[in-house]
């Protein structure tokens, strides 16, 4: 895929993010959305990767958290401009449960994972952040999905994963597990290999060669 985010597009939408100008961004996603830019250009190369570059800003101090914190705010909400374009597409008797494991804040990039289900055409139900693992399974057992998704963006909660993911394949032996976060950059993936049925997914490509593993 080509994509149609040119360098002066991003640096318009990371400068308009850092300084929290809300109508600048809307206007920008807008004006691609109107132009029928694909959903998976949009969000990896302007929101993903405009994050990832405000993230490590963030972490060698050249911003506040607060100055992250609502360029986190603003992105979210240009994903509400893209709904249109993901609840367009033909459904399909498929369903995935996306969360945040427990004291996991970073919800974007599993809000992104739940909008990408939307799009190939399944029920995206996403929880959100920090979600307790007790009401997880309720709803889980509940709704019954195809596929659970845990998302973790911080290395020091990866053992709320594996404890997770531990009790889920327990009272849930055949439920199809996706993992995935920044935290896996600095290791945890053997948990694929420790339980079974539990798949890393590096990005959108993997997440969508799984989906489609899952349809077939």
């Amino acid at each position: 895929m080509v994509s149609k985010i040119s360098e002066e597009i991003f640096t318009s939408f990371q400068k308009d993010l850092l300084a929290g100008d809300r109508r600048q961004c809307s206007m920008l996603v807008e004006k691609l959305l109107s132009g029928k830019i694909d959903v998976r250009d949009l969000y990896l190369n302007l929101f993903q990767r405009a994050m990832y570059n405000i993230g490590r800003l963030w972490e060698y101090n050249k911003i506040s958290v607060a100055v992250e914190h609502l360029a986190t705010s603003i992105t979210l909400q240009m994903l509400n401009l893209v709904y249109p374009v993901l609840f367009s597409a033909e459904k399909k008797n498929k369903s995935a449960v996306i969360a945040c494991v427990a004291n996991e804040y970073h919800q974007l990039g599993s809000q992104m994972v739940s909008d990408i289900f939307e799009l190939n055409g399944w029920n995206g139900y996403y929880l959100g952040s920090n979600t307790p693992l007790d009401d997880l399974l309720k709803y889980v057992d509940t709704k019954k999905p195809d596929i659970l998704g845990l998302s973790i963006a911080i290395y020091f909660n990866m053992q709320n994963l594996w404890k997770t993911v531990e009790v889920v394949r327990r009272e849930f032996p055949g439920l199809f597990i996706l993992v995935g976060g920044q935290a896996f950059l600095w290791g945890g993936r053997e948990i694929t290999t420790e339980f079974s049925d539990v798949h890393y997914a590096a990005g959108f490509e993997d997440l969508e060669n799984l989906i489609r593993q899952q349809e077939n």
